[in-house]
């Protein structure tokens, strides 16, 4: 059973929770209004972090309720994602992106690009030319990212 809960901050943002009974939260509302930048510097914040493993700034980029498709399908959530960094079964040696394109919807911000990542996963060296889209949420404690999808291009 899905219970909503609302409530008005006192700059006159409203903010909503909605809850599993069994499960606990699920999706927080988002406030404010996202801008490109705030967009761009938060993926830049993420690429510096992954790149650098900083296990306690990706705590704060990523909201609890993360989807991670990689472009090898496997799927994460913010716990198994940060833990696949910990466990160091995924390095991430660099990250760029071109051809981005920010589109904003209010306090969602949808990242699209063209991306080649250095990585090692399993201790094998890969080169991963990409198409992904991520996606960014603007809440109360900062913007955060919520989604990414990723797929392999193929040359």
């Amino acid at each position: 059973m899905l219970i909503e809960v609302r409530r008005w901050l006192l700059d006159g943002t409203k903010h909503t929770i909605v809850a599993d009974a069994g499960v606990g939260v699920i999706a927080e509302t988002n406030v404010g209004i996202i801008t490109v930048a705030e967009a761009l510097q938060a993926e830049d914040a993420r690429y510096d972090a992954q790149i650098e493993n900083d296990l306690d700034a990706l705590e704060q980029l990523i909201g609890k309720e993360l989807v991670y498709i990689h472009s090898s399908s496997v799927q994460d959530s913010k716990s198994s994602f940060i833990e696949s960094l910990r466990s160091e079964k995924v390095i991430y040696r660099s990250m760029e992106r071109s051809d981005t394109k920010v589109r904003t919807f209010g306090n969602v911000a949808i990242v699209t690009g063209k991306a080649v990542f250095e990585v090692t996963a399993r201790g094998r060296d890969k080169t991963l030319n990409l198409l992904f889209h991520s996606v960014w949420a603007k809440r109360e404690t900062g913007v955060q990212f919520v989604s990414w999808q990723a797929t392999p291009i193929v040359t």
